[in-house]
């Protein structure tokens, strides 16, 4: 499966969208840090995802959620 999913900043309220395919563990390295593009914004929470068994769907989801 894989999985879009936005995640909620907890000090600014900022929001991100990504995809892939270990959910639990791609959280686990927002949270840690691990991730480039949002480690100086830690911490994180889920807020919603959906899972997808094709990953051009998920990639396509991404996209359109990341324009709005």
């Amino acid at each position: 499966m894989f999985y879009v999913y936005v995640l909620k900043n907890k000090k600014n309220g900022d929001l991100y969208v990504g995809q892939n395919e270990n959910l639990r563990k791609r959280f686990e390295d927002h949270n840690k840090g691990k991730v480039k593009s949002t480690k100086n914004f830690v911490p994180w929470i889920l807020i919603y995802y959906e899972a997808y068994r094709d990953k051009r769907d998920a990639t396509k989801r991404e996209r359109n959620l990341k324009r709005t």
